[in-house]
C-alpha cells in the first residue's frame, strides 16, 4: 500500500543516476521530494562485470603483460559496491549537509531517511538547473561559480577530510535565483587519510614555492 502514502508518485523518471533513476513524488504531508531507485540485480552483478572488464582489459593488449592489474580491479569492485549501498549514501548525504550547514554558497538536499533503505534513497527535491546552464551568466556569476567549485575541492581535502569524488555535470545543480550550488549524488564519497591530506599539502606548498625538486619528490610519494 505504499503507493497511497503519495499524491502522485509519478513513475516517470525525471533522471538516471547511473545505477539507478530519480523519480519526482509528493508525500501526503506536503513534501517534495526526489526518490532514487536502484535498478533490480545491479549490486549482484559486480563481480561478473568487473571479472568481464578485466579480461577485456588483458585481451586489449593495450597493457605491458607484466602489468598486476588485480589491484585495479578489486578497487573497482570496492568502490562500486559502496556506490550501490545506498544507505550508505544516505550517511553521507546527512555528513555535507552538517558540513555545509549554514553555507550561502551550497545547498545539500535534506535525506527522508522514512522512505530510503539499502536499494532506495529520497531526498527532498530542489528546483535547480543543470550547473553548465550558467555558461550564459555574466563572468562574475561565471567566476563565482568555479572560485566556489575549486574552493570545495580544497576544503574536502584540507578541512573536511572526506570528499565526493565523482565530480560530473550532473552532481551539481545551480539556482540562479539564489546564486547557490545543489551539490547531489554522495554514493562515490571517500574518506581522506591524513598523510594523504600532509603529502597533498607539501604538493601545494612547493608549487606555491616554485620548488620542482621538492614538488617532484611530494607527487612521487604521493
Amino acid at each position: 500500500g505504499w503507493i497511497r502514502q503519495f499524491e502522485p508518485f509519478d513513475t516517470r523518471p525525471i533522471a538516471a543516476a547511473s545505477i539507478g533513476q530519480v523519480h519526482r513524488v509528493r508525500t501526503r504531508d506536503g513534501r517534495d521530494l526526489a526518490v532514487k531507485v536502484q535498478y533490480p540485480g545491479v549490486a549482484d552483478s559486480i563481480e561478473s562485470d568487473v571479472a568481464n572488464l578485466g579480461l577485456l582489459v588483458r585481451a586489449s593488449g593495450l597493457l605491458p603483460k607484466s602489468f598486476d592489474l588485480a589491484p585495479y580491479l578489486e578497487e573497482a569492485r570496492a568502490q562500486l559496491r559502496d556506490e550501490t549501498d545506498y544507505d550508505r549514501e544516505a550517511r553521507a548525504l546527512g555528513r555535507f549537509a552538517q558540513l555545509l550547514d549554514g553555507e550561502s554558497a551550497f545547498a545539500v538536499p535534506e535525506l527522508a531517511a522514512e522512505w530510503s533503505g539499502p536499494s532506495i534513497l529520497a531526498m527532498s527535491f530542489m528546483d535547480s538547473v543543470p550547473v553548465e546552464d550558467a555558461q550564459t551568466a555574466p563572468q562574475e556569476e561565471r567566476d563565482r561559480i568555479a572560485r566556489r567549485l575549486v574552493t570545495l575541492t580544497l576544503r574536502e581535502l584540507f578541512e573536511f577530510g572526506v570528499m565526493q569524488t565523482d565530480p560530473n555535470y550532473a552532481n551539481y545543480r545551480y539556482q540562479p535565483e539564489t546564486g547557490r550550488i545543489v551539490l547531489l549524488d554522495f554514493g562515490a564519497t571517500m574518506d581522506i587519510a591524513p598523510e594523504i591530506t600532509a603529502l597533498y599539502r607539501r604538493l601545494l606548498r612547493a608549487g606555491l614555492r616554485d620548488d620542482g625538486d621538492a614538488l617532484e619528490a611530494a607527487a612521487s610519494e604521493l
